[in-house]
């Protein structure tokens, strides 16, 4: 009677690429994801269409304001690393989201100043979600070794996706019983039940590490400017910023031409949240089948060059479309197929490049990269498209001019994966 469920539990290892003793923590690390990328995806088309009821022609101000916001909350966070255990760190940034999602049901359900309410539920979301993404998957490089996330971070990404794709059903089916604010109340609930698997999860790194000093979940110590300064003083940093750049600018581009179309054909909220919400369906679909029977294979067989190569590959293809044929339809494809490049492929990849770094870099340097690096290509972007076109460049001669940066890009991914294997051969030597 014991063999069968012992050969079962095997076979789960073997297909999942993990050990047995690894299976439980990666079970927790899978629900912590989906529980964070479900809650974030309920509302996630709520922030698309508030863009639109804050006023397309305030994105660039929006935008602006959420790289500000980012450059105060860096080093509050780089304070908080320096001074708090690593499950009270995460307690207290998930704690905090939750208490801003009950006061923003509270704003919305008042009907007070509706149009600054959208502009600072759009600026506050695009803060929000580059934090508990970036410190979930730093948490994740704590727990998990380098060799460990070459094969496990595919599957924990899946999760997310998972998340992701069972989010906008949810936005879909209540919108049609509740009114909008009460999706504040459901992501809430989701971020919740991430507390319990946190948990769960510190408890197996500290077992594991129980003899080590310093520990894994001690505090990080040191300035809470110190993820600044640990950025610009590496190259190999940097040049992650560089790759996360031509990401960012590629990405906000395709986002502020594809709003405006849907603004331009549909003039009901309510149609435009459901399209939102049905095209991140379908991105998260695309992204969980990829998750589960392409990255794995991809990464053993290729290393990080092939999904850290993807996006710039596709994005020559894509933008080479639009110069041609600017269509509704073709930045909707293109936009899918991006998002889908990066959550199943670029995102796990770039993942495992902050697991040869220090612990120090893993919090501190990670989550200014991934925040105040990101939502300041955001800004940027924003005004230079802004700023051209109203100097008379089309949107086909900015796809044209979009081509030679696709080309710094793959180059940045070529030698990313280079130095990241060559790194974590020398800390195995």
């Amino acid at each position: 009677m014991d063999a069968l469920p012992r050969s079962q539990f095997q076979r789960w290892a073997d297909f999942l690429g993990a050990k047995p003793d690894e299976l439980l923590p990666l079970a927790w690390a899978f629900a912590y994801f989906f529980c964070l990328l479900c809650g974030y995806s309920i509302l996630r088309p709520v922030r698309d269409e508030m863009a639109i009821e804050g006023g397309l022609k305030h994105l660039p101000w929006m935008m602006t304001a959420t790289f500000l916001t980012l450059l105060a909350v860096t080093p509050l966070f780089g304070w908080l690393s320096a001074r708090c255990s690593r499950s009270r760190l995460l307690l207290t940034v998930y704690g905090f989201i939750i208490v801003n999602l009950l006061a923003y049901y509270l704003l919305m359900t008042s009907h007070v100043q509706p149009e600054w309410v959208a502009r600072s539920f759009f600026v506050w979301l695009s803060v929000i979600n580059l934090l508990i993404v970036s410190v979930f998957w730093s948490f994740m490089a704590d727990l998990f070794t380098t060799e460990q996330g070459t094969r496990l971070f595919g599957v924990i990404a899946a999760g997310g996706s998972s998340g992701a794709l069972v989010g906008p059903l949810i936005t879909t089916g209540l919108t049609f019983i509740f009114p909008v604010p009460v999706l504040m109340l459901a992501s809430a609930g989701f971020l919740f039940l991430c507390l319990g698997c946190i948990y769960r999860l510190e408890r197996w790194g500290r077992e594991r590490s129980e003899h080590h000093q310093p520990r894994p979940g001690d505090p990080l110590h040191g300035s809470f400017l110190a993820g600044i300064r640990l950025t610009f003083s590496s190259p190999y940093l940097m040049k992650i910023c560089g790759y996360l750049a031509c990401l960012t600018m590629t990405a906000t581009f395709l986002y502020l031409e594809q709003t405006r179309l849907v603004s331009e054909y549909l003039d009901q909220p309510e149609a435009r949240t459901r399209l939102f919400s049905s095209l991140d369906f379908t991105t998260g679909l695309l992204t969980w089948l990829t998750q589960v029977f392409v990255t794995q294979r991809v990464i053993r067989r290729f290393g990080l060059i092939a999904p850290l190569l993807f996006l710039p590959v596709i994005s020559v293809i894509g933008f080479l479309g639009i110069a041609l044929w600017p269509t509704l339809g073709l930045y909707v494809v293109f936009s899918v197929l991006r998002r889908v490049g990066e959550y199943a492929l670029s995102k796990p990849a770039r993942e495992v490049l902050f697991t040869v770094v220090t612990r120090e870099e893993k919090y501190k340097a990670k989550n200014f990269i991934d925040t105040a690096i990101s939502r300041g290509g955001d800004a940027s972007t924003g005004w230079l498209v802004t700023g051209v076109k109203a100097l008379g460049a089309t949107t086909a001669q900015i796809a044209w001019a979009m081509v030679p940066l696709m080309l710094i890009w793959a180059w940045l991914a070529r030698v990313l994966a280079q130095q990241e294997k060559q790194q974590s051969t020398d800390s195995a030597a």
